[in-house]
């Protein structure tokens, strides 16, 4: 367990990390953001994000494989909406509280943050 728990259980530190690299990419940070708003298909994504149909269709893919995303056909299109919508946007939420508490201090982190600007 992750939390109130003193020690280690692996399987959970495994899962916790792959949910995090789940929504490490901006790109797909920002698919999960837009279908917070409804659900789209791939072609809507990719005009609303100014994104390559093939990005859009790899990261769907993704959160698709890892339960975050649902798709569903609608004509000869198929539609993706969040699966677990509530749990995504109050951990997004807690991202943003984090943040904020920290200063966004992350951004400088000189391995995962934004590189400086020489």
């Amino acid at each position: 367990m992750l939390h109130g728990v003193p020690g280690r259980d692996d399987a959970a530190l495994a899962a916790a990390a792959a949910l995090f690299r789940g929504f490490g990419d901006p790109s797909r940070l920002a698919i999960v953001c837009h279908l917070a708003l409804g659900e789209h298909n791939v072609r809507d994504l990719t005009e609303h994000l100014e994104l390559a149909q093939s990005t859009v269709s790899a990261h769907l893919r993704c959160l698709l494989d890892c339960g975050m995303v649902t798709v569903r056909a609608r004509g000869r299109s198929s539609v993706y909406a969040l699966a677990v919508d509530h749990q995504i946007l109050d951990l997004l939420a807690a991202a943003e509280r984090l943040l904020a508490a920290t200063g966004d201090a992350v951004t400088f982190c000189p391995r995962y943050g934004i590189p400086a600007q020489p």
